[in-house]
């Protein structure tokens, strides 16, 4: 029995499987909170998506694929904030043209090119093929986006909550404004050999819609937040193991289950509360 139990440890790959989870799971719970509180959900989609193209360039033009993958992610959330601040037409609305836009641009690169790269690890990631330098890369995006969210998250959470009231206060909000969209593409980018592109916004969103419904402060908001995403992505992974499934899906999947659980639970406690 105790032997089945720690089967998955014994293989090679599935401790790098861990490991990468381990260390994407801080960055992404984090940042997720920020997004969330921010109302930037769609965001996220919108960036995670419009990164194929950039990494099709690279992949031509013989540059590391992750700084196509940001300059992509960097291209979409600039332009995005342009169009919705030079036009009459809502951001989200805005971001969803962009990054459709952005992400069919991708495919058809893609399907124009002749690469030993699968699009299924693009788009859904290969977390059981992960090398040195995926870890590597993963482990210095990791602690540069989370060393930056921890020492600016008061002032990046008055940004979020009130923008007026931020800049009112002498707080750089363009810089926030264009950092906070930097460490997203950043985080994307650590997340890309992991969950692929698809998957990596149901990293970016739960863990902080979960926190929401979860805590009453913002501080214990971001512990509770990467405290699921760390227990749902090992467990995902461990579990994937055994399901003989994909551990990318796997975690989405069990994130999605704690969000309903939480959903439920925030339900029920606001039908129990007294009246005024």
């Amino acid at each position: 029995m105790i032997e089945t139990l720690v089967l998955p440890f014994t293989f090679d790959f599935m401790r790098d499987a861990f490991l990468i989870s381990a260390i994407v799971a801080v960055p992404t719970a984090l940042l997720s909170c920020f997004l969330v509180l921010k109302g930037w959900a769609l965001m996220g989609d919108a960036v995670s998506h419009a990164v194929l193209p950039g990494i099709v360039l690279a992949y031509v033009l013989g540059f590391p694929l992750i700084l196509g993958a940001f300059g992509a992610g960097m291209v979409t959330a600039l332009a995005t904030g342009y169009l919705s601040a030079n036009s009459r037409v809502k951001q989200d609305t805005v971001m969803g043209v962009v990054f459709s836009g952005m992400f069919g641009f991708g495919i058809v690169l893609y399907t124009a090119i002749t690469s030993d790269i699968h699009l299924d690890h693009v788009l859904f990631g290969n977390m059981l093929g992960v090398g040195a330098e995926d870890l590597w890369t993963a482990g210095s995006i990791a602690f540069v986006v989370s060393a930056a969210l921890v020492l600016k998250w008061k002032d990046l959470m008055l940004h979020a909550f009130d923008p007026a009231q931020a800049r009112a206060s002498g707080l750089p909000v363009a810089l926030l404004h264009y950092g906070l969209l930097t460490l997203l593409s950043l985080t994307i980018v650590a997340t890309l050999t992991a969950t692929g592109l698809i998957l990596a916004v149901g990293l970016l969103i739960a863990p902080g819609a979960i926190a929401f419904l979860s805590a009453r402060s913002f501080g214990r908001m971001l512990a509770v937040a990467c405290l699921v995403c760390l227990v749902a992505m090992l467990s995902g992974v461990y579990l994937s193991f055994f399901l003989d499934s994909a551990p990318a899906p796997t975690i989405i999947l069990i994130l999605t289950v704690i969000f309903l659980g939480a959903f439920a639970r925030r339900t029920r406690r606001a039908k129990s509360a007294p009246g005024p």
